[in-house]
């Protein structure tokens, strides 16, 4: 079987020059730092106290029982069977994870074509918004009574998804009666939270009502799809084996300690040194795959919620090997490349422009697919794309591309893809977690918390009045407003 090969040639000073690539002193620089993070990253991930405590429990994702797969499926052909809509809601990885999952292994305009996905449900996604515009339109036009309903929240406190599920709840209660909650399925905290606290009460009244599956413990949302993902899978009629294996055997190839043999290892490397040593802090996503432009915007949320950090990690170990992680508050760092999620060709028209001609602060990873499930050529006669297929055109759009940003000594690097399906797909979410990961260890941050994402939720459960908020929470809030001058407002 063909691998996902990575093709890092154009970041590299013999191809941009050494103002903006990579040369091997840079390289040779980081070798301490490479073979720490290395038996750092690996020790950590051989203790499953500390992938728990600190958040790594999503590199045995793959390695679920199959016993643990064989019951989410049937769970997800019987929701397939008995109705014709699933209405997910979820936001963040709850989110993304599964857009990026249903755009590249569904077939495209799944929605739209019955027969096209094996008449199996139609899918929305809400809860991952505020605007009440597009989910009061999804249920004034869906049927309550064929319609099944999916709420993914660890604590079920997140404001997004909170007020679409109480809708939503409201809404096939209305509609379907007193067993609506046979409807209603939901993945959360296995043991606390507002959701959890739910499940259990409804479930004691009626087994059926409410079931739910676990967040795993020591899995952050940006790194759960597949955990919480499964489901989702398996309503669409993915196969999860497929899923996993792609990504265990991604797995194998990015623990090689040889970083020159190691994708992941590479490709966090080599952007650490153009974002450190050659100031190219924003990092562009450009897959030339319909199909994959949810999953770049997927990555966006993985990395900059992983290494966008004010402060250093402090490490602090225990007599038992325990790891702890502090912010260290001496000083502040503000690191973090800044992802930015675009697609072939379509924006060739638009983000090249700057990527070409701009200021060079950029790196930009292709993803190229090397076959298509579909192929349509050209038929027309007497034009130079007589005869000519698309995948043949997408394929010479991205090495042009490719060749643009060279001349124009602009660093790149292109991900390859034999094609789009679940095992390729699989692998490639696991190798974008392993790399994230890396590259956290290269930068010393905590690649597995977000307090950053905390201050708008403060701000909000405080003006809504939540109880729970900490006075010093509250005092920072209502001594700090926004200041709004009417003579700024034009």
């Amino acid at each position: 079987m063909k691998e996902i090969r990575f093709d890092f040639n154009n970041m590299l000073d013999i191809n941009v020059g050494n103002a903006h690539g990579v040369g091997k002193d840079d390289i040779l620089e980081m070798a301490k730092d490479i073979s720490s993070g290395h038996d750092h990253l690996r020790g950590l991930a051989q203790d499953s106290r500390n992938r728990v405590n600190l958040g790594l429990e999503w590199m045995v994702l793959p390695y679920q029982k199959s016993k643990v797969v064989l019951t989410i499926k049937k769970l997800g052909d019987e929701i397939a069977r008995k109705y014709y809509n699933v209405i997910f809601l979820g936001i963040g990885g709850s989110y993304l994870g599964l857009k990026a999952a249903q755009d590249a292994l569904a077939v495209p305009y799944y929605n739209e074509f019955a027969k096209s996905r094996n008449n199996r449900p139609r899918v929305y996604f809400e809860g991952n918004n505020l605007d009440p515009d597009t989910i009061s339109v999804l249920l004034k036009n869906l049927n309550p009574k064929k319609t099944f309903v999916v709420v993914i929240s660890k604590s079920g406190e997140t404001t997004e998804t909170k007020a679409a599920f109480i809708s939503v709840e409201g809404w096939l209660k209305k509609g379907v009666g007193k067993n609506y909650g046979r409807q209603i399925f939901v993945i959360t905290d296995p043991d606390a939270g507002s959701l959890r606290k739910r499940v259990t009460q409804e479930n004691a009244r009626d087994s059926l009502s409410f079931r739910s599956l676990p967040l795993l413990k020591g899995v952050g949302g940006r790194y759960s799809e597949f955990n919480m993902g499964l489901l989702h899978l398996a309503i669409i009629g993915v196969d999860i084996n497929e899923v996993f294996k792609g990504a265990k055997d991604m797995d194998k190839k990015c623990s090689i300690s040889d970083y020159a043999k190691n994708p992941a290892y590479m490709y966090a490397l080599l952007h650490t040194i153009l974002y450190k040593k050659k100031s190219k802090p924003l990092a562009i996503m450009m897959p030339f795959a319909e199909g994959l432009k949810s999953t770049a915007d997927w990555y966006v949320q993985l990395l900059a919620e992983s290494l966008g950090k004010k402060f250093r990690r402090k490490i602090n170990v225990s007599y038992n090997g325990v790891e702890e992680w502090a912010r260290d508050k001496g000083t502040a760092v503000n690191v973090g490349r800044t992802p930015i999620p675009c697609r072939g060709t379509g924006d060739l028209h638009s983000v090249q422009q700057n990527n070409i001609e701009g200021q060079n602060d950029k790196v930009v990873t292709f993803i190229r697919v090397d076959k298509f499930k579909n192929e349509m050529k050209i038929t027309v006669k007497g034009d130079i794309l007589s005869g000519k297929g698309f995948t043949e055109l997408i394929k010479l759009a991205q090495e042009a591309t490719e060749w643009a940003l060279v001349r124009e000594s602009r660093p790149n690097c292109t991900i390859i893809l034999p094609e789009v399906s679940a095992y390729y797909w699989g692998a490639l979410l696991f190798f974008f977690q392993m790399a994230t990961a890396f590259e956290g260890e290269l930068l010393n941050v905590n690649a597995y918390d977000q307090p950053g994402v905390e201050g708008y939720k403060n701000y909000m459960y405080t003006k809504l009045g939540k109880p729970g908020i900490s006075r010093e929470i509250a005092e920072e809030i209502n001594n700090n407003p926004l200041k709004k001058d009417q003579n700024y407002i034009i």
